[in-house]
């Protein structure tokens, strides 16, 4: 069956104009957080955490993958093997299988105080192409040929102004292609944002654009990524990524869960500045009801839905499933400060970085833990000609933004939400 994933890029490469939109369901926790992956179980007893199982997990793979409204679904390469290979769940579906093909240091996640996510990342893969492709070590012509394993898989990699340490990255990186090519497997790049910077970085979104261009400026088209996924940084920097280069394809990741509003208001604002890819991982996990989640996701992706209106529809569809949301419809309606790391507790800073940052890693990432907010608050209502719009018509005197702060602006605006409702 032609998988969606396939004929939306084409038609996006042929016209970015296009309403295409490419929508995955990142199922790969495995192998960051360990135990608490597949997320908690709803069989919580006061303060008793009880995560879900890898059975459970999988088992909510299966249910995506038969609603049929996400592109792509990525896992690990152990997931894959029992999904993928034996089970064919993809072979009748336009759904495309991926697998997370390395995991540098900075998604060790897993035991409770570990150290690596605030240390600069280091390469590392656990996943073998061979076993993604056919389930063993040597796979013949003919198994690859067949596809009846993954021939997908994301590649993460963090730069964190240092030599020793990108250097290492690259050339990790440029290792993982050389093999990827000569197997036909095929990759999409996801470039976190520095999770413990070396040295002070002033303006992250460039730094993090620069070293994307710069690094495929020398991979030729049989090598490069089909997409990349990058954190969600605002208006500015996807347009100025996407205009640099017709061929590449951006993507947004989907961050720490937040509210639903966080979720669907950055898929909608990711997509009118040119992106046209989202992965989310724990938001859709996270999720009161995934499919439900889904199902909104894929309606703002197509332009069939407003975030905000979504928000209102799926707490809704929430009460006719007798299910009772984590949050008020008021509180969803709220919009928070998101991370843009894979670890929620070192997220860095986003521009005007202070010039006496120390160059200890845990200097700076406390540093740039404080300026995460501060780059938020300022960025993301930037986007907002149609809150503006409402907002003008809503209310009989509306203030002079020019004169605001930009945490007033914040409060105005979240406060011009909850009075809608």
């Amino acid at each position: 069956m032609e998988k969606s994933l396939d004929r939306k890029l084409a038609r996006i490469l042929k016209d970015r104009s296009c309403n295409d939109f490419i929508l995955a369901d990142a199922k790969d926790g495995d192998m960051a957080y360990g135990l608490s992956a597949p997320g908690l179980s709803p069989e919580n007893y006061a303060s008793e955490f009880k995560f879900k199982t890898l059975d459970e997990y999988r088992a909510q793979i299966r249910e995506v993958v038969k609603q049929g409204l996400v592109d792509i679904v990525l896992m690990s390469a152990s997931t894959s093997e029992v999904l993928t290979l034996k089970e064919g769940l993809f072979e009748n579906t336009p759904i495309t299988p991926a697998i997370r093909a390395n995991d540098a240091s900075d998604i060790w996640l897993a035991g409770q105080g570990a150290i690596y996510g605030s240390v600069p990342s280091r390469p590392f893969r656990t996943a073998d192409l061979d076993h993604a492709l056919c389930g063993h070590a040597g796979c013949s012509k003919s198994e690859i040929a067949a596809k009846k394993g993954a021939d997908l898989g994301l590649y993460s990699i963090t730069f964190n102004n240092d030599l020793d340490r990108d250097y290492e990255a690259l050339e990790a990186y440029k290792e993982f292609r050389i093999e990827a090519e000569r197997k036909g497997f095929r990759h999409f790049l996801e470039v976190f944002s520095p999770n413990a910077p070396v040295n002070p970085i002033e303006d992250v979104p460039k730094f993090v654009s620069d070293h994307i261009a710069r690094t495929l400026a020398g991979v030729t088209t049989a090598a490069r990524p089909i997409f990349l996924k990058i954190p969600y940084y605002g208006p500015k920097a996807m347009e100025a990524l996407v205009r640099y280069d017709s061929s590449l394809v951006v993507g947004i990741l989907g961050g720490s869960a937040g509210t639903t509003l966080d979720a669907f208001q950055m898929l909608y604002d990711a997509k009118k500045y040119g992106a046209r890819v989202a992965l989310y991982g724990r938001k859709i996990n996270n999720a009161d009801h995934q499919l439900t989640f889904i199902t909104y996701l894929r309606a703002i992706a197509d332009g069939q839905a407003w975030p905000m209106e979504a928000v209102k529809a799926y707490h809704a569809d929430l009460q006719k499933l007798k299910i009772k949301p984590k949050r008020s419809l008021e509180d969803d309606l709220r919009t928070t400060v998101q991370s843009l790391s894979y670890n929620n507790s070192s997220t860095v800073s986003m521009t005007g970085a202070d010039k006496s940052a120390s160059s200890d890693p845990k200097a700076n990432a406390a540093l740039a833990s404080a300026q995460a907010k501060k780059f938020f608050v300022r960025n993301y209502f930037k986007d907002s000609e149609e809150k503006q719009d409402a907002t003008k018509k809503q209310f009989t005197k509306t203030p002079d933004f020019s004169k605001m702060t930009q945490q007033e602006k914040l409060q105005w605006n979240l406060e011009r939400i909850r009075r809608s409702m």
